[in-house]
Protein backbone atom coordinates (compact mmCIF):
# COMPACT_ATOMS: atom_id res chain seq x y z
CA UNK A 1 0.00 0.00 0.00
CA UNK A 2 1.17 3.75 -0.90
CA UNK A 3 0.66 6.58 0.99
CA UNK A 4 1.34 10.08 -0.27
CA UNK A 5 1.12 12.92 1.82
CA UNK A 6 1.55 16.58 -0.18
CA UNK A 7 3.65 19.22 0.26
CA UNK A 8 4.86 18.55 3.68
CA UNK A 9 6.70 21.99 3.86
CA UNK A 10 3.34 23.51 3.70
CA UNK A 11 1.20 21.33 5.20
CA UNK A 12 2.89 21.43 9.02
CA UNK A 13 0.43 22.69 11.66
CA UNK A 14 -1.72 21.71 14.29
CA UNK A 15 0.37 18.37 14.31
CA UNK A 16 -2.17 17.58 11.45
CA UNK A 17 0.52 15.68 9.21
CA UNK A 18 0.21 12.67 11.88
CA UNK A 19 -3.19 12.11 9.97
CA UNK A 20 -0.64 9.95 7.08
CA UNK A 21 2.00 8.82 9.77
CA UNK A 22 -0.56 7.58 11.57
CA UNK A 23 -2.14 5.13 8.84
CA UNK A 24 1.70 4.42 8.08
CA UNK A 25 2.20 2.84 11.33
CA UNK A 26 -0.91 0.97 11.75
CA UNK A 27 -0.42 -0.86 8.05
CA UNK A 28 2.25 -3.68 7.63
CA UNK A 29 4.52 -3.34 4.32
CA UNK A 30 3.19 0.40 3.54
CA UNK A 31 5.12 2.94 1.96
CA UNK A 32 4.64 6.49 2.82
CA UNK A 33 5.92 9.08 -0.07
CA UNK A 34 6.30 12.79 1.19
CA UNK A 35 5.82 14.73 -2.42
CA UNK A 36 7.35 18.57 -1.68
CA UNK A 37 5.91 21.38 -3.88
CA UNK A 38 8.51 21.41 -6.53
CA UNK A 39 8.50 17.35 -6.99
CA UNK A 40 6.51 15.24 -8.89
CA UNK A 41 3.36 13.98 -7.21
CA UNK A 42 3.63 9.59 -7.06
CA UNK A 43 0.26 9.10 -7.65
CA UNK A 44 0.81 10.27 -11.13
CA UNK A 45 2.88 7.33 -11.40
CA UNK A 46 2.01 4.98 -9.20
CA UNK A 47 -1.23 3.56 -7.48
CA UNK A 48 -1.34 5.43 -4.84
CA UNK A 49 -4.03 4.20 -2.14
CA UNK A 50 -4.22 7.59 0.27
CA UNK A 51 -3.44 10.26 -0.64
CA UNK A 52 -3.36 13.25 2.44
CA UNK A 53 -3.42 17.22 2.20
CA UNK A 54 -3.84 19.05 5.71
CA UNK A 55 -3.20 22.16 7.09
CA UNK A 56 -0.73 25.46 5.89
CA UNK A 57 -0.74 29.19 6.35
CA UNK A 58 -2.58 31.21 3.79
CA UNK A 59 0.37 32.27 2.08
CA UNK A 60 0.99 28.51 1.71
CA UNK A 61 -2.70 28.23 0.39
CA UNK A 62 -1.54 30.57 -2.30
CA UNK A 63 1.60 28.27 -3.48
CA UNK A 64 -0.50 24.80 -3.33
CA UNK A 65 -3.23 25.91 -5.83
CA UNK A 66 -1.17 26.06 -9.20
CA UNK A 67 0.62 22.97 -7.69
CA UNK A 68 -2.67 21.08 -7.92
CA UNK A 69 -4.30 22.72 -10.40
CA UNK A 70 -1.37 21.25 -13.01
CA UNK A 71 -2.33 17.66 -12.15
CA UNK A 72 -6.04 18.69 -11.55
CA UNK A 73 -7.12 16.26 -14.58
CA UNK A 74 -5.33 13.21 -13.03
CA UNK A 75 -6.93 14.13 -9.50
CA UNK A 76 -10.48 13.97 -10.76
CA UNK A 77 -9.75 10.14 -12.32
CA UNK A 78 -8.49 8.97 -9.10
CA UNK A 79 -11.92 10.88 -7.53
CA UNK A 80 -13.81 9.23 -10.26
CA UNK A 81 -11.89 5.78 -9.77
CA UNK A 82 -12.22 5.28 -5.93
CA UNK A 83 -8.98 6.58 -4.87
CA UNK A 84 -9.27 7.70 -1.23
CA UNK A 85 -8.41 11.34 -0.47
CA UNK A 86 -8.40 12.89 3.21
CA UNK A 87 -7.92 16.54 3.25
CA UNK A 88 -7.99 19.04 6.19
CA UNK A 89 -8.25 22.02 8.04
CA UNK A 90 -8.08 24.78 5.48
CA UNK A 91 -6.50 22.77 2.54
CA UNK A 92 -10.45 22.31 1.95
CA UNK A 93 -10.33 25.76 0.90
CA UNK A 94 -8.74 24.84 -2.16
CA UNK A 95 -10.83 23.04 -3.59
CA UNK A 96 -13.48 25.08 -3.45
CA UNK A 97 -14.37 27.84 -6.61
CA UNK A 98 -12.79 30.47 -4.75
CA UNK A 99 -11.02 32.27 -1.82
CA UNK A 100 -12.19 36.00 -0.91
CA UNK A 101 -9.83 38.04 0.87
CA UNK A 102 -11.25 40.88 3.14
CA UNK A 103 -10.55 43.81 0.59
CA UNK A 104 -12.75 41.77 -1.56
CA UNK A 105 -10.24 40.36 -3.59
CA UNK A 106 -10.67 36.86 -5.14
CA UNK A 107 -7.84 33.67 -5.43
CA UNK A 108 -9.30 31.44 -7.54
CA UNK A 109 -9.14 27.63 -6.39
CA UNK A 110 -9.59 24.42 -8.10
CA UNK A 111 -13.67 24.25 -8.31
CA UNK A 112 -14.40 20.94 -6.84
CA UNK A 113 -16.77 21.99 -5.04
CA UNK A 114 -19.89 24.58 -5.86
CA UNK A 115 -18.53 26.53 -2.39
CA UNK A 116 -16.26 29.34 -1.50
CA UNK A 117 -14.28 30.86 1.78
CA UNK A 118 -14.00 34.26 2.85
CA UNK A 119 -11.46 35.37 5.01
CA UNK A 120 -11.27 37.34 8.13
CA UNK A 121 -7.90 37.56 9.82
CA UNK A 122 -8.54 39.27 12.41
CA UNK A 123 -11.03 36.96 13.93
CA UNK A 124 -9.65 33.46 14.28
CA UNK A 125 -12.94 31.05 15.07
CA UNK A 126 -11.79 28.32 17.43
CA UNK A 127 -14.11 26.25 18.85
CA UNK A 128 -14.78 22.42 19.62
CA UNK A 129 -16.18 20.12 17.43
CA UNK A 130 -18.97 17.21 17.79
CA UNK A 131 -20.52 15.62 14.78
CA UNK A 132 -21.49 12.12 13.02
CA UNK A 133 -20.44 10.45 10.17
CA UNK A 134 -23.36 7.78 9.42
CA UNK A 135 -23.41 6.21 12.62
CA UNK A 136 -19.81 7.50 13.90
CA UNK A 137 -19.75 10.25 16.64
CA UNK A 138 -16.26 12.53 15.41
CA UNK A 139 -14.77 14.92 17.49
CA UNK A 140 -12.30 17.43 16.86
CA UNK A 141 -11.74 21.28 17.20
CA UNK A 142 -11.38 24.12 15.02
CA UNK A 143 -9.09 27.16 14.43
CA UNK A 144 -9.69 29.18 11.21
CA UNK A 145 -9.47 32.26 9.84
CA UNK A 146 -12.07 31.79 6.94
CA UNK A 147 -15.53 29.86 7.09
CA UNK A 148 -16.95 28.25 4.01
CA UNK A 149 -20.42 29.16 2.02
CA UNK A 150 -22.44 27.88 -0.70
CA UNK A 151 -22.35 29.14 -4.28
CA UNK A 152 -25.57 27.90 -5.24
CA UNK A 153 -28.48 25.02 -4.98
CA UNK A 154 -28.35 21.92 -4.86
CA UNK A 155 -26.34 21.90 -1.80
CA UNK A 156 -22.93 20.13 -1.81
CA UNK A 157 -22.84 16.95 0.21
CA UNK A 158 -21.50 16.89 3.52
CA UNK A 159 -18.74 15.47 5.03
CA UNK A 160 -20.35 15.36 8.49
CA UNK A 161 -23.53 16.22 10.21
CA UNK A 162 -22.33 19.08 13.27
CA UNK A 163 -24.16 18.48 16.65
CA UNK A 164 -22.24 21.05 18.17
CA UNK A 165 -19.82 23.46 16.90
CA UNK A 166 -19.83 25.06 13.26
CA UNK A 167 -20.55 23.02 10.32
CA UNK A 168 -19.01 24.96 6.80
CA UNK A 169 -20.06 28.12 8.64
CA UNK A 170 -21.51 28.99 11.82
CA UNK A 171 -25.14 28.47 12.46
CA UNK A 172 -24.94 25.32 9.20
CA UNK A 173 -25.19 21.94 10.22
CA UNK A 174 -23.41 20.99 7.09
CA UNK A 175 -19.49 20.30 7.30
CA UNK A 176 -16.69 19.53 5.29
CA UNK A 177 -17.46 17.78 1.72
CA UNK A 178 -17.53 14.53 -0.07
CA UNK A 179 -17.65 12.87 -3.49
CA UNK A 180 -17.07 9.18 -3.71
CA UNK A 181 -13.65 8.41 -1.44
CA UNK A 182 -12.82 12.34 -1.21
CA UNK A 183 -12.94 13.10 1.99
CA UNK A 184 -12.83 17.15 3.49
CA UNK A 185 -13.32 18.76 6.12
CA UNK A 186 -12.30 22.06 8.48
CA UNK A 187 -12.07 20.05 11.49
CA UNK A 188 -9.03 19.74 12.96
CA UNK A 189 -7.44 16.35 15.56
CA UNK A 190 -5.32 15.01 14.10
CA UNK A 191 -8.43 13.87 12.89
CA UNK A 192 -7.38 10.16 12.59
CA UNK A 193 -5.79 9.82 16.24
CA UNK A 194 -8.87 11.32 18.05
CA UNK A 195 -11.53 9.20 15.94
CA UNK A 196 -10.95 5.98 15.81
CA UNK A 197 -14.02 4.48 14.47
CA UNK A 198 -13.53 6.75 11.73
CA UNK A 199 -10.15 5.39 11.01
CA UNK A 200 -11.00 2.12 11.24
CA UNK A 201 -13.93 3.16 8.37
CA UNK A 202 -10.78 4.59 6.08
CA UNK A 203 -8.65 1.82 6.46
CA UNK A 204 -11.66 -0.63 5.57
CA UNK A 205 -11.96 1.62 2.14
CA UNK A 206 -8.30 0.70 2.11
CA UNK A 207 -9.42 -2.75 1.77
CA UNK A 208 -6.85 -3.20 5.43
CA UNK A 209 -8.80 -5.40 7.98
CA UNK A 210 -6.17 -7.29 9.62
CA UNK A 211 -4.12 -4.60 11.68
CA UNK A 212 -3.86 -3.09 15.19
CA UNK A 213 -3.80 0.57 15.75
CA UNK A 214 -1.29 2.02 17.37
CA UNK A 215 -1.50 3.18 20.94
CA UNK A 216 -5.27 1.54 20.23
CA UNK A 217 -6.41 1.41 23.96
CA UNK A 218 -5.71 4.74 24.90
CA UNK A 219 -6.77 6.54 21.72
CA UNK A 220 -9.80 4.47 22.51
CA UNK A 221 -10.35 5.51 25.96
CA UNK A 222 -9.57 9.05 24.70
CA UNK A 223 -12.00 9.64 22.54
CA UNK A 224 -14.73 8.14 24.78
CA UNK A 225 -13.57 10.74 27.16
CA UNK A 226 -13.51 13.41 24.57
CA UNK A 227 -16.94 12.70 23.10
CA UNK A 228 -18.30 12.48 27.15
CA UNK A 229 -16.71 15.82 27.61
CA UNK A 230 -18.10 17.48 24.03
CA UNK A 231 -22.01 16.10 24.78
CA UNK A 232 -22.10 17.43 27.93
CA UNK A 233 -24.03 20.75 27.78
CA UNK A 234 -21.96 22.10 30.13
CA UNK A 235 -19.32 22.43 28.22
CA UNK A 236 -18.13 25.63 26.44
CA UNK A 237 -18.46 25.39 22.55
CA UNK A 238 -15.60 28.57 21.38
CA UNK A 239 -12.83 29.40 22.86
Amino acid sequence: MIIEALYPELCNLYGEAMNAEYLHRTVQDCELVKTSLKMRPAFLDKDVDFIYLGSMTETGQELAIPALREHYQRILELIDTGTVFLVTGNAMELFGTYIENEDGTQIKALGLFDLHSKRQMMRRYSSIYLGTFDTIDIVGFKSQFAHIYENSEPPVPALFETRRGAGRAPGQKEEGARINNFFATSVLGPLLILNPPFTRYILSLLGVHSYTLPYEQEILTAYNARLSEFKDPKTGVEY
